[in-house]
């Protein structure tokens, strides 16, 4: 049955209704201008819930991706067939770990990482915490890779979005914290200055999504696709 479009919806702006298909924001609130990608000898693998990829507005994933030069981003749920990825795992030029708390996993600030002149490939689920666990658990190849975890005193700067603890960060804002570890290990030479800027496409996020809710701008206003059930 066609979907009904409601009379008491907003009006969305023709500048509004433009995206920018680089980093997926609204033309209105387009961040690239404020990446500045940086080099790493790792490679970053960056898996994406569908959810999160809807989230055009506040999303780090795909800034972190921009960012990073030597990445690459996938989007699904259940990645145990996908192909890129498995010829990734099962290349044995790669040593490859996913960026997962566990009681097992390797930590950063006390156990160092030694590559063996192999590629560092860290995958990073980019999602809620609860289909994290999701993704973890149907992908079976992402189950049988050695985990990488670290401790941080830090904050999250995400002020547009209500973290599940004290400890949660972003996906950007973790993945400035394992380039600062893997850093002074030694295993990245990464040049001080590009780490301070690595977060500037967040900050400025954050903030123009500050100052629309403070005027109560119509770019706050989330558009979606009539009879979504989404909430993410």
């Amino acid at each position: 049955m066609p979907v009904k479009k409601s009379n008491h919806l907003p009006m969305e702006r023709p500048e509004a209704r433009a995206k920018c298909y680089t980093c997926y924001r609204p033309m209105s609130s387009c961040m690239c201008s404020h990446v500045k990608p940086v080099a790493t000898n790792t490679k970053f693998i960056i898996l994406m819930h569908p959810k999160e990829f809807k989230k055009t507005k506040n999303g780090t994933g795909r800034l972190t991706h921009l960012s990073l030069p030597n990445s690459e981003i996938y989007i699904d749920v259940d990645f145990t067939d996908h192909t890129a990825i498995n010829a990734l795992i099962n290349d044995p030029s790669n040593l490859c770990y996913v960026l997962y708390p566990g009681k097992k996993s390797v930590n950063l600030n006390t156990q160092k990482i030694d590559t063996d002149g192999k590629q560092l490939v860290i995958f990073i689920i980019d999602s809620t915490w609860p289909c994290s666990v999701k993704i973890l658990r149907l992908s079976h190849n992402l189950q049988q890779l050695p985990k990488l975890s670290f401790t941080h005193s830090k904050t999250s700067q995400f002020q547009i979005k209500e973290q599940p603890a004290d400890f949660c960060l972003s996906t950007i804002e973790s993945t400035l914290t394992i380039l600062e570890l893997l850093n002074m290990q030694g295993v990245e030479s990464i040049q001080p200055e590009s780490l301070e800027h690595f977060l500037d496409p967040f900050l400025s996020m954050v903030d123009h999504q500050l100052k629309c809710i403070s005027t109560g701008d119509e770019d706050t206003i989330r558009f979606r696709t009539y009879g979504s059930t989404d909430k993410g």
